[in-house]
């Protein structure tokens, strides 16, 4: 499984299907990518083929005869950077994010968007264009420790975006089905969902819970850069790719470190960049690696650094928790062990005891009221407690609030939480969370003044008149929205 076949490169190749040649033109329209098949004779048709192409103008690329591509290296992707694809990166951008090093907001950079991206194209075109420190802040996470964040001036959040519609638009055709972290149109509800009837339906008996550590601070940067060019075959854009990844970071103690490996997380690009390096480290190396040697059914699934391996056997699985270490180690990374390991996950092994977590998600086997087994999913008791937490000190601070403010952003917090962890079988973990955020109401309201104010009837009329929905409630809502 680490033999010279698991190497991350593979050639590239352009394919001649007889006397024609298959080109890929990006247009955007309506989600698919018009394909023009050319003939050395001068003599064309159009075919339409899906890709995520959007609006970055590419240049041609060569597919396969069945629309799969063939992963060419596209040249002269810098001047794809012009004003129309920075207005729509403008589109995307975050408007409530916070400034850089330089204390410009979005709204002061807004007042003259026009001169801006005008100055910014002129900029690139004269090779003139640096990039910014990246201004660091820490938030808390949910273990106690803090994540670094890197802020970067609003000039080079606008820049990265636009890099990243033209990257999106070349690897999404690439990235397996594996991949759901950072992607348009997928996400971790779609990836949990999969993982749940793949896990139902197929027939896998050992799953393998793994998670990287430090996986955004450890990317190596030489290996990113080689793995951009497998696709991208533009040493200017490649140069704008590495001066983002050794931009200076500015501490909070006013230090400045240049960092040899990672990328910031908060980065604009850097969720695309992390998806790459993920793709050729990891995914493709299961698929082409991993699978063709395994006698049984094995599956990946992954959202950003945290993935799951369900497999067959148990010798398959064994060799596969043996060599994970090792491919990782290859470029720069290594598993946390403490959320690494090896979980007996069968039919045949029913109960809860027997668990294993992926997304803030439990799953474990267990028979319904007909008595037969299926595999049910509730919200990871880690993270119940984390987000019970969470919701008890905002209210603490939030409880000089006026009501008509106070209780609509709880009901938009606590709605929140029953549209990600809203699950069949998952109904008591809400319950509990519903709760709970009632007694924190009140619990603060009444301790709003020196007198006691608020009797359990009074809250209930309160929570009434401001539709203040409970999970049964909720999820019947939900089932007959648009039915009415």
């Amino acid at each position: 499984m680490d033999n010279e076949s698991s190497c991350v490169m593979f050639p590239c190749r352009r394919t001649a299907i007889g006397k024609h040649i298959l080109m890929v033109v990006p247009i955007s329209f309506g989600g698919f990518a018009k394909i023009r098949l050319l003939s050395y004779k001068g003599k064309s048709r159009k075919i339409r083929c899906r890709a995520g192409a959007r609006r970055a103008n590419l240049p041609a690329g060569t597919i396969h005869k069945g629309g799969i591509c063939e992963n060419p290296s596209i040249p002269k992707l810098l001047h794809n950077l012009n004003g129309p694809l920075l207005y729509e990166a403008w589109s995307n951008l975050n408007k409530g994010g916070a400034p850089g090093v330089d204390k410009v907001t979005i709204e002061q950079y807004a007042e003259n968007l026009d001169d801006n991206i005008k100055r910014l194209v002129d900029r690139l075109k004269r090779n003139d264009y640096r990039s910014r420190l990246i201004r660091r802040r820490y938030i808390p996470k949910g273990n106690g420790k803090q994540r670094p964040l890197g802020i970067s001036v609003v000039e080079d959040r606008l820049l990265q975006g636009a890099a990243r519609l033209i990257l999106e638009a070349i690897f999404e055709q690439d990235f397996h089905a594996a991949s759901y972290g950072y992607r348009p149109g997928i996400g971790a509800q779609q990836a949990v969902k999969d993982l749940n009837f793949e896990l139902q339906f197929g027939r896998y008996g050992y799953v393998v819970e793994a998670d990287i550590k430090g996986f955004f601070t450890n990317i190596d940067h030489d290996w990113l850069l080689k793995m951009v060019a497998q696709r991208v075959d533009d040493k200017p854009f490649l140069g704008l790719i590495d001066s983002w990844l050794k931009a200076g970071i500015l501490e909070q103690d006013g230090t400045v470190c240049h960092p040899h490996t990672g990328t910031p997380q908060g980065g604009v690009i850097s969720p695309i960049l992390a998806n790459i390096y993920l793709h050729y480290a990891l995914d493709h190396w299961f698929e082409r690696v991993v699978k063709p040697r395994c006698r049984g059914q094995a599956y990946l699934i992954r959202y950003a650094d945290d993935f799951v391996c369900a497999f067959q056997y148990r010798m398959e699985a064994e060799r596969f928790y043996r060599v994970l270490p090792e491919r990782l180690a290859k470029f720069g990374l290594e598993v946390a062990p403490e959320k690494t390991c090896i979980h007996r996950f069968s039919r045949f092994h029913p109960g809860r005891t027997i668990r294993f977590t992926f997304l803030g998600f439990e799953f474990y086997w267990e028979s319904d009221t007909k008595g037969v087994p299926r595999v049910w999913r509730r919200t990871a008791r880690k993270k119940l407690q984390a987000s019970i937490k969470a919701c008890r000190a905002w209210v603490k601070l939030n409880r000089h609030v006026p009501l008509p403010k106070l209780i609509p952003a709880m009901i938009r917090k606590v709605r929140g939480h029953y549209n990600y962890f809203c699950a069949c079988g998952n109904t008591s973990s809400l319950w509990i969370f519903y709760q709970e955020a009632v007694r924190a109401l009140y619990k603060w309201l009444n301790r709003r003044s020196q007198r006691r104010s608020l009797t359990w009837e009074g809250l209930k009329r309160v929570l009434t008149t401001y539709v203040f929905l409970a999970p049964t409630e909720y999820r019947q809502a939900k089932t007959n929205r648009g039915l009415a």
